[in-house]
């Protein structure tokens, strides 16, 4: 696929269905997580005018966010009750690990590009994110559009420690920490658009969803 902003390789879908089928072998919840979360990327990045290239630089970037959780121990993924602090600090390696398995896809300027993405998607606008300690607009776009989709999925879905929580309640969290957590601006064209998504079912085969969604 090429257009006049950029050029995804056509390799890149084979690279995505294999490491997507990895993390699914090792984390089912995980990679259906990330699959929500790079397809509502894309949508959040559509819907604040970014283009075709670069909504599918943010759904790549958002589908391998959590790709480092596959090194991650599985008692602490799915512990259920609050992580204490030793184990607070190994999951928060994971954005780390994860742009780690991305990086040798990199010699691809497409690879590069959502590279920052993966790294900085726990970065907050007030500067008290991870692992860089980023401020405001120093957070790439992208990274900022997956933190407001990975919280969404991740206060919406059932977790080992938790019930998924119901919109409303999820959409006032949102609010209450945009401008300190989230970028207030990506926070207001989610909650506008959210209820009109139609997001997919991701419960289905990676190569299935892939073909589908990315080729």
């Amino acid at each position: 696929m090429s257009s006049s902003w950029g050029d995804i390789p056509s390799w890149a879908y084979d690279a995505a269905r294999a490491l997507m089928q990895s993390l699914k072998v090792v984390d089912p919840g995980t990679y259906s997580h990330c699959l929500r979360v790079g397809e509502m990327a894309r949508k959040l990045a559509r819907d604040s005018g970014l283009n075709d290239y670069e909504q599918k630089l943010v759904e790549f970037a958002g589908i391998f966010h959590d790709l480092g959780k596959i090194g991650i121990d599985s008692e602490i993924i799915g512990k259920p009750g609050k992580l204490d602090p030793r184990e607070l600090d190994i999951m928060k390696n994971h954005s780390l690990l994860s742009e780690q398995i991305v990086k040798p896809l990199a010699t691809h300027s497409f690879f590069k590009e959502i590279l920052p993405a993966i790294r900085g998607h726990h970065e907050r606008i007030d500067g008290e994110g991870y692992p860089d300690k980023l401020v405001g607009e120093t957070i790439p776009l992208f990274a900022r559009i997956i933190l407001v989709v990975d919280t969404y999925d991740a206060m919406s879905q059932t977790r080992a420690y938790r019930k998924g929580l119901p919109d409303d309640i999820v959409y006032a969290e949102l609010k209450r920490c945009s401008g300190t957590q989230f970028d207030p601006q990506l926070v207001r064209t989610f909650l506008q658009a959210h209820k009109t998504w139609n997001v997919v079912d991701v419960d289905q085969d990676t190569f299935q969803y892939l073909v589908k969604k990315i080729a």
